[in-house]
């Protein structure tokens, strides 16, 4: 299997869960990895600090991702300091559920702007860098509710479903230029989220999955690091769901 080493990555929402986990997937491949932050700045430093203890080139950066003037700051500083961008992770993202009788307009829009807008931010922003070196991968991480909806998640599941689209569509105008551009759709992944349940709701959901647990954060950060690798230079427009079956 393909290394990452000497690569240049780039993840935003990359202090916890997921994003935590794809960090130190990318790093472990021997890849340079810069990563995003908004709120969690302990927990992110401390991830950064410990990783490059082990021996692996980090660091973290607090940037909003909804901010395109932030995601067009930052995307210059990886390239200024590492002289190109090989692999963009976009991952930040949040939750604001409700029914749509109750969600405020706010809850939209903060959702929209923190989970979708931020995609075409730092995808824009890199898509110079990628297109002159004529290589690059851009992985965007989605979610089976993009895909099946869900009640109470409209917000959420809109903004999936756009980075889908989106996926498509600029993996069809990079192609010519050596770009893949892919999403992966987890599905239920065991973070805070998941965590907040009742063991009653726990059992429910794991009833819903053919294999019958939810996911590792680790499951999901393995599945990019293929597609950010060379062994994954033929593929490009797809969404990899890693939910387990459930939308089979």
């Amino acid at each position: 299997m393909s290394t990452l080493q000497g690569k240049i990555s780039l993840v935003t929402g990359g202090g916890r869960g997921i994003g935590r986990a794809i960090v130190e997937e990318l790093a472990g491949a021997g890849a340079t990895v810069v990563f995003t932050y908004k709120s969690s700045s302990g927990v992110s430093e401390d991830l950064a600090s410990a990783l490059r203890a082990k021996g692996h080139t980090v660091s973290a950066h607090c940037s909003d991702a909804s901010s395109t003037s932030e995601a067009a700051a930052l995307v210059a500083r990886v390239i200024a300091d590492h002289g190109r961008l090989d692999i963009l992770i976009n991952n930040a993202g949040i939750t604001r559920d409700g029914l749509l009788m109750r969600m405020s307009e706010e809850d939209w829009d903060q959702v929209i702007a923190s989970n979708l807008k931020s995609v075409y931010n730092f995808t824009k922003a890199a898509a110079r860098q990628m297109v002159g070196q004529r290589a690059g991968k851009i992985i965007n991480i989605t979610s089976i509710v993009g895909i099946s909806g869900n009640a109470g998640q409209s917000n959420y599941a809109a903004s999936k479903a756009g980075i889908i689209g989106f996926t498509k569509s600029i993996a069809k105008e990079f192609a010519s230029r050596n770009i893949q551009v892919n999403a992966v759709a987890p599905g239920f992944v065991d973070t805070d989220m998941t965590g907040a349940l009742t063991p009653e709701q726990k059992k429910t959901l794991i009833g819903m999955i053919p294999l019958k647990r939810t996911a590792r954060p680790e499951e999901i950060a393995s599945v990019v690091r293929f597609l950010a690798s060379d062994d994954a230079g033929y593929i490009t427009g797809q969404v990899l769901c890693v939910d387990g079956g459930l939308t089979m």
